[in-house]
């Protein structure tokens, strides 16, 4: 089911809304948010759902992007943190959540076209970090962008899939 704010049932059933991933991550409490998603991770199993398509975890990079609201914040670490208490309130009522859009996702205009062009650094220190630390902590789902990053399609890419991901972060 999809969800940035709670699960998003397009049966018709109702289903408890979250506050959203900025909001969240304002409160800084990774206990608080691993017993929330605990909960939302009960109400999945009693609709017989497996995944949450979330956490949203780009950066904030531009204030019109049409997808901060599910995103956690600018900074790579607290996003991280974040996502990681997500998942693991999800996975302790035997659910998940898939990390998404990995990576680079800061615009809603031509998200299906867009080449993003990054530095190997900013790439690593900005973009990628969050869902290093969530991998890192036992997510293991992850949802590529629709877009591409230097020229390479993300559900695409061997060096983020393969090389980053898998070799290095061991996902």
């Amino acid at each position: 089911a999809d969800g940035p704010s709670g699960m998003r049932l397009d049966c018709g059933t109702k289903a408890f809304s979250l506050p959203n991933g900025t909001l969240i991550a304002s409160t800084f409490n990774k206990k608080i948010i691993t017993e929330l998603y605990g909960f939302l991770g009960l109400e999945m199993v009693s609709n017989k759902v497996e995944c949450l398509l979330g956490p949203g975890m780009n950066i904030h990079r531009h204030m019109l992007n049409g997808r901060n609201f599910e995103y956690f914040s600018e900074d790579p670490y607290l996003t991280g943190i974040m996502a990681s208490s997500n998942v693991k309130g999800l996975q302790k009522a035997g659910n998940t959540g898939s990390l998404k859009h990995f990576c680079c996702n800061n615009q809603e205009l031509g998200r299906n076209t867009i080449d993003c062009t990054i530095s190997q650094r900013a790439l690593r220190e900005i973009y990628l970090k969050g869902y290093e630390i969530a991998v890192k902590n036992g997510a293991n789902i992850i949802m590529t962008t629709y877009g591409a990053v230097n020229g390479m399609w993300t559900a695409g890419s061997f060096d983020l899939n393969t090389l980053i991901l898998r070799k290095e972060w061991g996902f």
